[in-house]
């Protein structure tokens, strides 16, 4: 910009020639700069105005704006966030195999504190621990006092809870919605659900995870929301898991025995349709495990699913199947049965006198070790060893629960002659009632490879052949046989044609060697037996009951009634008729009155 200058030479020359005074027009330029200076700043400052009283007014509008639309809609809680990540909050229900519910969620409210705002420190944890008898006074007293600005006092509490709390009416004490884990059947398969708690954390929702059992295996699936709150349905039916506790828990004080657990399975899907592992817990108050003494004392421990145990002659079946599948005898062959009987330096013997020779079904139905070990020996290790892996007796389950490898089957290393004949009647290798349960199904179900599962299964997917189908026929044969004839005559229930197989294990001794009078006592029962539907397998841990003057713990004093009690009431509720057993005709079955 090119300035007019203050003295210009050719008005002064011309001021002074006129007589004029040069100075004035120096005053008068200045004058005239220092308008048009102010005009320009004027200028600028009225467009700053505007450019601000517009940015205002927009900044308004959008508020306004803003308060309108939160006045029209409905209220909304927003979604907490701790550090940075979404809570996810919804659980998936889980069903029985009926649609019932075992677990689902509850809307409740966590207790926290703003100490600085907490009016009476002192008579607010004095009311607080008439409310929560938990709470120490002089604790929370000390903690509401402290410098910290915020504090759990609850995670979550009941509405009657809230009330009493509300009524206190400190300004300091505030609630947070959420929701929690509720499981409306109390105690009732509390070791398959195994429970859940609260993960991250925010004072307006928490998020729900499973800490043990199914909540804890189908953890993602049950919080995912691309499943859109599918419920997961379980394999379960509560009716039936009812009534088998129920009188397995009676059997077990019955029987004077310190545990109990069963399994119960359908032969041709794998489905577990109840497990009941007794003492057991209640999920919505899940105790703190033990830290010392003998795991499975614990309450939490799933004994039919992490219980590795010996089951004596039940395993008998599984050796005599598989000297009939491999052609080497039939049912009627003749086996010895004198005695004792010595191999690898040790004796073996029977628990009763049988005579010098027992036909092949004599020796299931009996329960011989010396004829079970003598079919052993026709078979020999390797093929042994082969027919259990066959059946799923050497590798972990693969039962949908987080607890499931736990059960990992303990054999032996290396297989002696000594190992094979104490298997082939049940000793010397422990394995889960899961494990038996799936072994016992596939024998009776036709001879295929059964999986179990809690799942509820639409369809039955065939599995791999273990035995033929005229193998699983006459093995069935004989357990009906055991119920009717031999070990397990306490085990009959009119109507349902029960078979099965008994098993007396000692109990080892963790100094060593087996424990002179304590017994794990099992009872592995199919019913109906000519049409087989179910296998349940029931086992007590050091019963004793006083019969007949002496003190009585084979499994057919003990877990055979248990077991015959089960059924007796569950056959009904899985819709099993009674009926009159085929005679001549087979497949001919007529109902009873």
């Amino acid at each position: 910009m090119i300035r007019t200058p203050l003295r210009p030479l050719a008005r002064v020359i011309a001021a002074r020639a006129e007589g004029d005074d040069p100075d004035v027009i120096e005053q008068t330029n200045i004058r005239e700069r220092r308008r048009i200076e102010e005009g320009r700043v004027l200028a600028r400052t009225r467009t700053r105005l505007w450019m601000l009283g517009g940015l205002f007014s927009i900044c308004f509008a959008m508020i306004g704006f803003q308060m309108v639309a939160l006045a029209v809609s409905q209220p909304e809680e927003p979604k907490a966030r701790v550090q940075g990540t979404s809570i996810l909050a919804n659980r998936s229900d889980i069903l029985d195999r009926n649609g019932r519910v075992l677990a689902t969620n509850m809307e409740t409210y966590s207790l926290y504190a703003h100490p600085q705002d907490v009016v009476d420190p002192v008579e607010a944890a004095l009311s607080l621990a008439e409310i929560f008898p938990d709470i120490d006074p002089v604790q929370m007293a000390a903690r509401l006092s402290g410098p910290q600005k915020f504090m759990w006092i609850k995670r979550s509490i009941s509405p009657e809870q809230q009330q009493a709390v509300h009524d206190i009416g400190d300004p300091g004490l505030l609630f947070g919605p959420r929701e929690m884990r509720l499981y409306p059947n109390g105690q009732l398969a509390g070791h398959v659900l195994g429970g859940a708690s609260f993960g991250v954390e925010g004072t307006h929702s928490a998020e729900v995870v499973g800490t043990a059992g199914v909540e804890k295996a189908f953890d993602t699936y049950l919080r995912d929301p691309k499943f859109g709150g599918q419920p997961l349905q379980l394999s379960l039916d509560l009716t039936v898991q009812a009534g088998l506790e129920d009188v397995l828990f009676g059997g077990m004080r019955l029987m004077n025995a310190k545990a109990a657990s069963a399994v119960l399975m359908d032969v041709h899907t794998g489905e577990i349709i109840s497990l009941v592992s007794l003492p057991d817990f209640d999920p919505n108050l899940r105790p703190t495990p033990l830290t010392e003494g003998d795991r499975s004392d614990d309450p939490l421990f799933n004994r039919a699913v992490q219980g590795l145990y010996e089951f004596g002659s039940t395993y008998k079946l599984f050796t005599t199947a598989q000297a009939i599948e491999l052609g080497l005898v039939n049912p009627g062959t003749m086996v010895s049965t004198a005695g004792p009987m010595r191999v690898g330096g040790h004796e073996i013997e029977d628990f009763s006198d049988y005579g010098p020779q027992m036909t092949v079904e004599k020796v299931l139905v009996k329960s011989s070790n010396i004829g079970t070990v003598h079919l052993a020996n026709q078979i020999g290790t390797e093929r042994q060893k082969a027919f259990l892996d066959r059946l799923g007796l050497m590798t972990p389950t693969p039962i949908e629960l987080i607890e499931g490898p736990t059960g990992r089957p303990q054999t032996p290393d290396p297989w002696r002659d000594i190992h094979r004949a104490t298997i082939s009647y049940g000793h010397g290798m422990s394995t889960t009632q899961v494990h038996m349960a799936a072994a016992y199904a596939s024998i009776v179900n036709g001879g295929t490879r059964v999986t179990p599962t809690l799942l509820r299964q639409d369809q039955t997917v065939q599995g791999a052949r273990v035995i033929s189908p005229e193998t699983s026929r006459q093995v069935t044969a004989m357990l009906r046989k055991v119920v009717t004839e031999g070990t397990a005559s306490y085990g009959e229930v009119p109507g349902y044609a029960v078979g099965g197989k008994t098993g007396t294990a000692d109990k080892p001794n963790p100094r060593g060697g087996y424990y002179d009078d304590k017994v794990l006592s099992s009872f592995a029962s199919v019913f109906p037996s000519h049409d087989p539907q179910y296998v349940l397998i029931v086992t007590l841990d050091e019963p004793e009951v006083f019969a007949f003057g002496e003190d009585r713990r084979t499994a057919g004093w003990t877990a055979v009634p248990v077991a015959a009690e089960v059924i007796r009431r569950i056959a009904p509720l899985l819709g099993v008729r009674p009926t009159v057993e085929p005679d001549t005709e087979p497949g001919v079955v007529l109902t009873a009155n």
